[in-house]
C-alpha cells in the first residue's frame, strides 16, 4: 500500500574503482542515468481529484504506461485519501514526514523515514499522511491507476506495513553482501536490511529484489554490480558520488537517485550516517576501503 510522498529526485552517475582490465571496459559502456532533484517534472497523480490530488515525478520510466516504474508522490500536511483501490500491485518508501496506508477502518499507524510498505493490486484502502510527506513507489508493471473500491478484488497477496522501528539490520557478519569483517562498534558498520524480492539473486525479472543498506559516518567504498538493472535512491541522509576517478563529485540529497546497466563500481562517501534503497536483478557487493 502506498500513501507517502515528497520525493525529491536527485539522479546521479557512477564512478568506476580498480576492477580487472575486462570489467572496467565493460562498466565504462554501461548506460548510467543521472538526475538531480531540480530536474523532476511534477504532475497530478490522480488527475480525476483535481487539485486535491497528490503531485508525482516520475525518476525512471513512466508510471503511466506499461512497464516498470518508480515515481515520487508528495502530499500535503492533512492529506487523506477516499478508499479506493490500484490495478497494480505497488511498494513504497518513506522518505519525509509521516504516512498511514491501510484499511479505511484501521488505526493510523504513522511510518516515517526509512519505513516501507507494499500495497496488494485490487484492495480497499486509504493514503494519509502528518506533515508535508514525501514517498518512493515503484512497480513491476504499468499503468499506474487509481480506481473505485467498487471495483476491489482478492489478487491472493497481501499487504505489508514494515515501521523503520522494526527493520533488522544485518551487518558482515549476516551476509556475504557486505564485504570486509564487522566491527564490535556498530556505529562503524555497514548494515543492509533484505526487503522483498529473491536474496539469492539471479538475472530474470522474477529474480529482482530491494534492499536497503546502511552507510556509516565517514563511510568510502564501493557498491558493485554486474547486473543489468541497477537502481539507488537516497532514503535518508547526504551521499556524496565520485565520478571520473573523483575529478567529479555529485551530492546527492534524500530522494536522489542514480542507477546503471552492466557491470559497474559505484564510489560513494557519507560524512554522516546514510540510507540508500537498492533495487537490482542478482546480488551486489558492498565494499568499505
Amino acid at each position: 500500500m502506498f500513501k507517502t510522498t515528497t520525493m525529491i529526485a536527485a539522479f546521479a552517475a557512477f564512478v568506476i574503482t580498480p576492477m580487472d582490465a575486462q570489467a572496467q571496459d565493460v562498466a565504462t559502456k554501461s548506460n548510467v542515468e543521472v538526475r538531480m532533484a531540480s530536474e523532476i517534472q511534477w504532475q497530478k497523480l490522480n488527475p480525476a481529484r483535481g487539485d486535491a490530488s497528490p503531485q508525482a515525478g516520475t525518476i525512471w520510466g513512466d508510471q503511466t504506461k506499461d512497464g516498470e516504474s518508480g515515481f515520487l508522490v508528495k502530499f500535503v500536511d492533512g492529506f487523506s485519501s477516499p478508499p479506493h483501490i490500484h490495478n497494480i500491485t505497488y511498494r513504497g518508501i518513506v522518505l519525509g514526514g509521516a504516512l498511514h496506508n491501510d484499511d479505511p477502518d484501521a488505526a493510523h499507524m504513522w511510518m516515517k523515514t526509512g519505513s516501507w510498505w507494499t500495497q496488494p493490486a485490487g484492495e480497499v484502502h486509504i493514503t494519509s499522511a502528518r506533515g508535508a510527506s514525501i514517498g518512493y513507489v515503484e512497480i513491476q508493471s504499468g499503468p499506474y491507476l487509481v480506481k473505485p473500491s467498487s471495483e476491489a478484488f482478492d489478487n491472493g497477496e497481501r499487504p505489508i506495513n514494515a515501521d523503520s522501528s522494526n527493520i533488522i539490520w544485518l551487518d558482515a557478519s549476516d551476509t556475504s553482501w557486505i564485504k570486509g569483517e564487522a566491527s564490535a562498534d556498530a556505529s562503524k558498520n555497514v548494515q543492509m536490511t533484505f526487503m522483498w524480492g529473491d536474496p539469492q539473486g539471479g538475472k530474470d525479472a522474477e529474480k529482482i529484489n530491494g534492499t536497503m543498506v546502511k552507510l556509516p559516518a565517514g563511510f568510502s567504498g564501493t557498491l558493485d554490480t554486474e547486473s543489468s538493472t541497477f537502481k539507488v535512491i537516497v532514503v535518508e541522509g547526504q551521499t556524496k558520488l565520485h565520478l571520473d576517478g573523483g575529478k567529479d563529485v555529485k551530492t546527492l540529497e534524500f530522494a536522489s537517485y542514480f542507477g546503471s546497466n552492466g557491470a559497474a563500481s559505484h564510489h560513494l562517501t557519507c560524512e554522516k550516517e546514510c540510507i540508500i534503497y537498492v533495487r537490482t536483478k542478482g546480488d551486489y557487493s558492498v565494499i568499505p576501503k
